[in-house]
């Protein structure tokens, strides 16, 4: 794996370590217990759940099916493997024994019980702009309001010397901020609202803004330039869309309304979730408020694009017809109708809500294809949530599509209905094939469709 890869990895996964009880600096920003009476306690536990909601904590720290944050989940990296850890309040097992100041500061400032660095994934640049009253809550609900699970997490198996963690402390300083700082949106306090949502415990840019060599988010608010909530580096082998007012690969046709019910439901008329954007709606954004839902749409509708010149997507229905006349000679066109068009339509424009339309869609068009190549390998699940309880699934392909065909496909998929992005190559699917069957995802190739 190349040595970003490798970074990247590195640098992507956190977990909150239990250490030893040494000495924690920062200002307690609360109690719990004591003079607190039984309403104000429960009134905090409720406000932490629905904080935790927003900071997406379960989405690492719960195994599918297991107890809530009980940590376990397992991350297999090339330097060995990373268990998010229990942050129930068991005091042996998980966090029971952190005090509030040293809660907060592992939650703001990345520094854990003992004193050593977190890894910068739990995100703790974006958490550290969250205020004291959020931190407080979180604290009295971890501690009050979820149960303890007295089940160690096993400890993580990572080489030497990238097991060490002193070198974070440099990262640290240099790359997370030391005070608050989202949530300015001048008089306007709905848009205030939504910039604190999404550049704090939302910590949207951790996966939607472009990182450095040294793996640090290039911006961390939108005081920060054009280059936040621009588009990700690969997370996981999904590429982050922008977020920013770009009229192909952003949020540039999108209505506030459309942005309220991606985040409630996953779907759209434009596009469904898919990757990790499916945990963060159903453990977090589906259980918002509508008020911070529209806070955090109006938000990021006021967010310029960060190419401004880039041309907007117009429909073009060359292909359908010709596929629709039964013409099927371009490059992928036959495979796309055997597999494709039974759900996405031969005009690419599918059955909003259910299947997704191909034509304008944002992941289609974007620069990278390594989302639309992984989706059409391993499959997707539309997840069911609240306010759109059914539950739809694409297959993968891996296992009926060799590379040449999967690369045929997606670069029909790529240039028809006007999106216009670049072809892929073999190359490219063999690559994405390799990462996701060593994650034991995706079947070998077997015999192309003919």
């Amino acid at each position: 794996m190349k040595g970003g890869h490798l970074l990247a990895l590195l640098f992507g996964l956190a977990i909150w370590g239990t250490g030893g009880a040494g000495a924690a600096n920062g200002a307690v920003v609360g109690a719990v217990g004591g003079a607190e009476d039984a309403a104000t306690l429960q009134a905090d536990i409720a406000a932490g759940e629905y904080m935790a909601r927003a900071a997406d904590c379960s989405a690492c720290h719960t195994m599918p099916g297991g107890r809530p944050f009980a940590g376990g989940m397992v991350f297999r990296l090339p330097m060995g493997t990373i268990r998010a850890s229990n942050i129930t309040p068991d005091p042996k097992a998980g966090i029971g024994g952190y005090s509030e100041a040293e809660f907060a500061r592992a939650v703001r400032q990345g520094v854990r019980r003992d004193g050593a660095t977190l890894y910068p994934a739990m995100p703790y640049p974006s958490y550290a702009h969250m205020t004291d009253a959020d931190v407080h809550a979180l604290y009295v609900y971890f501690m009050k309001g979820v149960a303890p699970v007295a089940v160690p997490v096993a400890a993580n198996d990572i080489v030497w010397p990238l097991s060490m963690r002193w070198p974070l402390v440099g990262w640290r300083m240099l790359f997370a901020p030391s005070g608050a700082r989202a949530g300015q949106g001048g008089t306007d306090p709905q848009l205030a609202r939504g910039a604190y949502l999404v550049e704090g415990p939302g910590h949207c840019g951790a996966c939607h803004t472009p990182r450095g060599v040294a793996m640090q988010e290039k911006a961390l608010t939108a005081a920060d330039g054009p280059l936040y909530l621009s588009g990700g580096s690969a997370v996981d082998g999904w590429n982050p869309v922008s977020l920013r007012g770009e009229a192909r690969e952003g949020l540039g046709r999108w209505s506030e309304e459309d942005i309220v019910a991606f985040l409630q439901t996953g779907r759209v008329t434009h596009a469904a979730a898919f990757g990790g954007m499916t945990d963060a709606i159903r453990h977090g954004t589906q259980h918002l408020t509508a008020d911070d839902l529209h806070a955090i749409a109006h938000y990021l509708k006021s967010l310029s694009p960060a190419q401004p010149l880039a041309r907007a997507w117009r429909y073009d229905a060359t292909a359908g017809h010709s596929l629709h006349d039964g013409n099927l000679s371009a490059r992928g066109a036959r495979a796309y109708v055997d597999n494709c068009a039974a759900c996405h339509r031969t005009d690419g424009r599918g059955y909003p809500t259910t299947f997704p339309p191909l034509a304008g869609n944002p992941v289609v068009m974007d620069a990278s294809a390594t989302s639309l190549i992984r989706i059409v390998l391993t499959g997707s699940v539309l997840r069911a949530t609240r306010q759109a309880p059914s539950a739809f699934v694409m297959p993968g392909f891996a296992a009926r599509m060799d590379d040449r065909a999967v690369a045929d496909v997606v670069s029909f998929i790529r240039q028809s209905w006007g999106n216009e992005a670049s072809p892929v190559s073999t190359a490219q699917v063999a690559e994405v094939r390799r990462s996701i069957s060593g994650d034991g995802d995706a079947p070998p190739a077997h015999q192309p469709l003919n």
